[in-house]
């Protein structure tokens, strides 16, 4: 029989933030949740998120899965050092410039930039409350950067989640297309002209006007940097809606 426990046991969850890394009574730990962390994003780096599991990180780590249980108590923890981690790689938040717009700018590519880093950020991120350290920090720098320009605190708390769904969102296409092209070994150039047959086609057809004209119009789609284009005309329109509008008040 293995003296491996399952990947997650019933029981009371507890925040792994709230208990010291090292015990008071015991061993000292061999391994740090800093090495611990940094072996599950290689893993889920290198083969997916679905490859990361507790026997796997242990393996990483040169330990048995029954030690690492010393130190994290279920998988769902090890997720949150994961994120964490991610959240910590660019350093502390840099000082605010009092500009909000730059400010949530500046929040917005880092985003992007580490979501392409590490893919499965986009899903795993979400679920995941901000408690760890790391987290935390930047939890609050986001808050901070919209604080004192007119908003209310669910407001504020809105606009951070509206950000990041954006984000989010635009990075999983991006990553889509990437995973679509590699699977058909093509450029998105060589997409591209592979479809002009079929586009000129259509255009006889008299249908999709609207598609065919953006076809053999827009700029856009050929633009080397496209992905940085659009996404910074979408970030534009969401910095643009994000302060609301409050009714001037009754002169009557």
């Amino acid at each position: 029989m293995s003296n491996d426990q399952p990947e997650d046991t019933p029981g009371a969850h507890t925040v792994i933030w709230a208990r010291p890394e090292r015990a008071a009574k015991g061993p000292a730990p061999s391994r740090s949740r800093s090495q611990i962390a940094a072996a599950a994003v290689a893993l889920a780096d290198a083969e997916g998120l679905e490859a990361v599991s507790m026997r796997r990180v242990a393996a990483e780590l040169g330990i048995g899965a029954a030690s690492l249980y010393r130190y994290v108590e279920r998988k769902d923890e090890l997720y949150d050092l994961m994120v964490d981690h991610a959240e910590g790689e660019d350093g502390a938040p840099p000082p605010l410039t009092g500009d909000w717009r730059a400010d949530l700018t500046a929040i917005a590519h880092r985003t992007r930039g580490m979501i392409h880093r590490h893919p499965w950020m986009a899903t795993l991120a979400p679920g995941r409350l901000p408690y760890g350290p790391n987290s935390l920090k930047w939890a609050e720098h986001n808050l901070a950067a919209v604080d004192g320009i007119g908003l209310r605190i669910d407001e504020m708390l809105m606009a951070g989640e509206i950000l990041q769904a954006f984000v989010r969102g635009f990075v999983i296409g991006e990553l889509a297309e990437q995973q679509a092209l590699q699977r058909v070994g093509l450029s998105m150039d060589e997409w591209l002209d592979a479809l002009t047959p079929y586009m000129t086609t259509l255009m006889g057809t008299g249908e999709y006007p609207l598609l065919i004209r953006a076809s053999a119009e827009a700029d856009s789609p050929h633009a080397e940097n496209r992905g940085d284009l659009v996404f910074t005309a979408g970030l534009n329109q969401i910095l643009n809606g994000l302060l609301p509008e409050r009714q001037e008040p009754d002169q009557g």
